[in-house]
């Protein structure tokens, strides 16, 4: 059969890392309430960067894992809310700035913290429909330019980020063995962010910020069950069960929404991967960037079962597992 195999990781963070007590000077809070109530312990804020140098950067480092030159890929996917540009894409800045050869495929896909595993479906499906070979998808976003850094509800949450891996269709038994999309516009309300987009002379809006806007409590209880539901899509196509997964990475939102979907699925501490102290909530950037840590940490080796699940604003939630 053919499947989309990962053949290559690559992540990218800045280096600018700012910390709860520098939060703490900007509004009411403590590293202590912001540790208990989320996991976070700082994060990374790009300083004078571009989505598009990230997620670059990001996908350089796929590319040289994977042993392959930009030349050899057909297609780019990048997942992202945050571009620099309405258009062109975030993909095309990254085609251009890698080298890809002219011609190849690039386009962008939003589905916010969901927006890599969205991504990853749209890839693998061009994979195993014979159209490309290898594809470079990448999940990045930078909110520390959406966010109100006023509302201590949301600015603790966020810092900036970008992962990568290379796909490579195959013939094998390893590779991406399901991959699951799901969407609710009913509730978009429970996160969002407006946008800035201005008005014309002959209409009559209102133009305001475009900060993020989050309800929190009722964002937590829909992102445990829409992660929940979708762990057990991906065990249940895939012809597995809770005990087969060799490593859980979940979008990087809150150490508590971790480990409730952890508990669920009553995963030990060590099958469950968390990197979230060190770069908070990175949105499309988070799965790929703990991915390539964990592959640089030893966590994952060849065979191994990977479930990866994400819930983001739409609101849309998504999950994939892969044999390794």
């Amino acid at each position: 059969m053919l499947r989309s195999r990962i053949i290559g990781t690559g992540s990218y963070a800045p280096k600018r890392a700012v910390t709860n007590l520098d939060i703490a000077k900007l509004v009411e809070t403590s590293d202590e309430w912001i540790t208990t109530r989320t996991g976070i312990k700082e994060r990374r804020l790009a300083d004078g960067e571009t989505v598009s140098d990230m997620a670059s950067k990001a996908g350089k480092a796929a590319l040289k894992a994977a042993g392959v030159s930009a030349k050899d890929i057909d297609l780019i996917v990048v997942g992202t809310v945050t571009p620099e540009m309405n258009f062109p894409s975030t993909a095309c800045f990254v085609q251009a700035a890698l080298g890809a050869k002219p011609g190849a495929g690039a386009f962008d896909v939003s589905a916010a913290c969901s927006g890599f595993l969205y991504a990853l479906d749209a890839a693998d499906k061009y994979l195993r429909s014979g159209s490309c070979k290898r594809a470079l998808v990448i999940g990045v976003d930078v909110f520390s330019r959406l966010v109100d850094w006023s509302d201590r509800s949301t600015c603790v949450l966020f810092g900036d980020g970008a992962g990568a891996v290379v796909l490579s269709a195959e013939k094998s038994s390893h590779g991406v063995l399901s991959s699951h999309i799901h969407s609710d516009g009913r509730q978009w309300e429970m996160l969002y962010a407006a946008g800035a987009v201005k008005s014309n002379p002959f209409e009559k809006r209102q133009d305001g910020p475009g900060y993020l806007k989050m309800n929190g409590n009722e964002t937590f209880k829909i992102a445990v069950r829409t992660m929940g539901s979708a762990i057990t899509e991906a065990l249940e196509a895939s012809g597995l069960a809770p005990g087969d997964i060799s490593l859980l990475i979940p979008h990087q939102a809150n150490m508590r929404i971790i480990n409730a979907i952890s508990e669920r699925l009553k995963l030990p501490e060590d099958r469950v991967y968390m990197n979230l102290e060190k770069y908070g909530n990175t949105s499309a950037g988070s799965i790929p960037l703990a991915l390539d840590e964990a592959v640089a940490d030893g966590r994952v080796e060849a065979g191994d079962i990977i479930l990866f699940v994400a819930f983001g604003g739409g609101l849309t939630w998504a999950s994939a597992a892969v044999r390794w």
